[in-house]
């Protein structure tokens, strides 16, 4: 069984900055697809950042050099740092992992989290 725990989600200021933390349980970790997805009230859920085994990375168009997504096989925890942040930022960030990574991209991955609140005040 895989099990996906985030933390880091806050309040911060508009400009400001935060690192979510995705914790990871199974063996196979440095072999999944992992994302983050997000979904602010009234808006459909969506993928934020994802990284594949093999490092190579996918950004929504909207955190485009605000954002990196990023792991560390040792600890099985992918991080997403989140700079410059907006009030758009807003929402329930979601960790998910999946064995194929169109599976991250097209929303159905094999794992979710439960979500981490981030609030970004003006």
């Amino acid at each position: 069984q895989v099990q996906l725990v985030e933390s880091g989600g806050g309040l911060v200021q508009a400009g400001g900055s935060l690192r979510l933390a995705c914790a990871t349980s199974g063996r196979t970790f440095s072999n999944y697809n992992m994302g983050w997805f997000r979904q602010a009230p009234g808006k459909e859920r969506e993928l934020v950042a994802a990284i594949s085994w093999i490092d190579g990375t996918i950004y929504a168009d909207s955190v485009k050099g605000r954002f990196t997504i990023s792991k560390d096989n040792a600890k099985n925890t992918v991080y997403l740092q989140m700079n410059s942040l907006k009030p758009e930022d807003t929402a329930v960030y979601y960790c998910a992992a999946a064995s194929l990574l169109r599976t991250v991209v097209t929303g159905t991955p094999d794992y979710w989290g439960q979500g981490t609140q981030v609030t970004v005040s003006s």
